[in-house]
């Protein structure tokens, strides 16, 4: 049972200030280590949602219009404020979500990278000219803001993911409506503050906590151009139906089941830290987690008895604590959730090698911790590979052959990341062209690409046909014009009803 000390109730962000709306429904805020309720969220209603539109409608038409320097200086003074704020941030992360400081720190960090290629606005935005296209005839293309988007964000990542969005969408030109997660809702209030701080102007951001109908409400509202989605594969399938639907262009990232190949000649060593570290970090709840190994030939004995040492020197324990390697899990029922696919891969048949129940964990009493947990002789159609468990669960499949590891990868549903480990470059060469995943890393096992290149995954991964940040969240952000021009000249006169045929 939760316990209850020194709650506050947190708010909503509209026009630029907090709006305290009472609300009908709320929910709970847990301290992740603890168990305890920190605070409580209020739930907009439909109505809500509708209000902070229609604040965003309002200025975004004046952002839109602002110059490409106006919103550079803005998005430079909201980059130093984030870096000067980053311990608070980070804070707030462990506190909520519960991972660790280190990992929270370097979360933020990545946001801060996306910031940083945003305020290059004023060449991510060029367009392209050819003159004389025809006697006296330029054509040119611009690229010009959607006016009012969305984003809906995850609980794992609370400032990376809204990071991913808000900043291009800024830069573009566009007013932005943030649905985070209601169960680790401060940072955005955080995020909202230091963007007001940096002068953007009152309704150009806003913040609306809430649940189903809020997601709802933002679905269906037709003053909202583009929503941007990352979460579990039903909703984001969800998103993509109901959005497009309703006429919006949708970005929409779903689950993952990360498979990291590692043959025979790999460095084991190498293999084995990557596995345990991209495998149990922030407590597996990654979408770019490793969740399965597999392991290639005769591999697998050497393998698992380093990642065997490895895991028994994680120390699990609050966030805060320093030597901290793994926190607790977000919530009490999500920790169930994962503790119940334990047991059922148990009752499937594998191998249970490291059990996470059983591991100590120092000042967990009341938090939502389980410890890093190894599965072996792992098969497709047991619950713990087919199904994305999103906690500190890495499964272990055997595979005779390069060949027979790579069909491994293409049979699954799920096509966010893939890495391989080998020393072998004709094998990684193949597998970078060859697997069927938006990410690949050739001995690095979080494939993660940087702010400037565009971050997403195939098939049952990604809904929509653009990835987040880089490129194509410029594309995603912006509507495309091709202007042709002609100014007066005296020389050309008469009526023509021929098509033109050269210049």
């Amino acid at each position: 049972m939760a316990t209850t000390t020194g709650t506050r109730t947190l708010h909503h962000w509209i026009g630029g200030r907090p709006d305290g709306t009472p609300a009908a429904r709320s929910g709970a805020i847990t301290a992740s280590a603890t168990g305890a309720v920190s605070g409580h969220v209020p739930f907009a209603a439909a109505a809500l949602v509708a209000r902070a539109v229609a604040a965003a409608a309002a200025a975004a038409e004046d952002w839109g219009r602002a110059s490409l320097g106006r919103r550079a200086k803005v998005l430079f003074a909201f980059r130093a404020l984030l870096d000067e704020r980053r311990d608070e941030l980070a804070a707030l992360i462990v506190r909520e979500h519960g991972k660790v400081r280190a990992d929270a720190l370097g979360e933020v960090q990545r946001g801060l990278e996306v910031v940083e290629f945003a305020c290059g606005l004023g060449h991510l935005l060029k367009g392209e000219l050819s003159a004389e296209v025809s006697g006296g005839v330029d054509s040119y293309s611009l690229r010009q803001p959607l006016g009012v988007v969305a984003g809906i964000t995850p609980f794992n990542f609370p400032v990376m993911v809204p990071m991913w969005m808000v900043p291009i969408a800024l830069a573009c030109g566009n007013a932005f409506v943030l649905k985070p997660s209601e169960q680790d809702p401060s940072p955005s209030l955080l995020i909202a503050e230091l963007l007001r701080e940096a002068g953007l102007p009152d309704g150009v951001f806003s913040v609306v906590h809430g649940d189903r109908e809020a997601v709802e409400a933002i679905l269906a509202h037709p003053g909202i151009a583009a929503v941007s989605f990352v979460g579990s594969t039903p909703v984001a399938r969800h998103v993509h139906e109901t959005a497009t639907r309703h006429g919006k262009r949708v970005q929409a990232l779903g689950g993952a089941k990360n498979h990291a190949v590692v043959l025979p000649d790999a460095d084991l060593d190498l293999a084995a830290d990557a596995l345990v570290s991209a495998g149990y970090g922030s407590a597996g709840q990654r979408c770019m987690a490793v969740s399965v190994g597999v392991l290639v030939g005769d591999v697998a004995v050497p393998l698992i008895a380093r990642l065997r040492e490895r895991i028994a020197a994680l120390v699990v324990a609050d966030g805060t604590r320093p030597g901290a390697d793994m926190g607790p899990l977000v919530s009490a029922a999500h920790l169930e959730r994962v503790r119940g696919y334990v047991e059922r891969g148990v009752q499937d048949g594998a191998t249970l090698l490291v059990d996470g129940r059983e591991l100590p964990v120092d000042g967990g009493k009341g938090g939502h911790f389980i410890g890093p947990t190894l599965f072996d002789d792992v098969e497709p159609g047991m619950a713990i590979y087919d199904e994305e468990v999103f906690g500190p669960v890495l499964v272990l499949v055997r595979r005779a052959t390069y060949r027979e590891a790579l069909d491994l990868v293409a049979a699954n549903p799920y096509g966010n990341g893939a890495a391989i480990f080998t020393n072998d470059g004709g094998a990684a060469r193949a597998f970078e062209q060859e697997a069927g995943a938006g990410m690949v890393g050739i001995n690095v096992p979080i494939p993660v690409p940087m702010a400037y290149h565009s971050f997403g995954g195939w098939k049952d991964s990604l809904f929509g046909d653009l990835h987040v940040h880089g490129p194509d969240g410029v594309r995603f952000y912006t509507r495309g014009k091709v202007v042709t021009r002609r100014w007066p000249d005296p020389r050309h006169r008469g009526v023509d009803l021929g098509f033109p045929a050269e210049g």
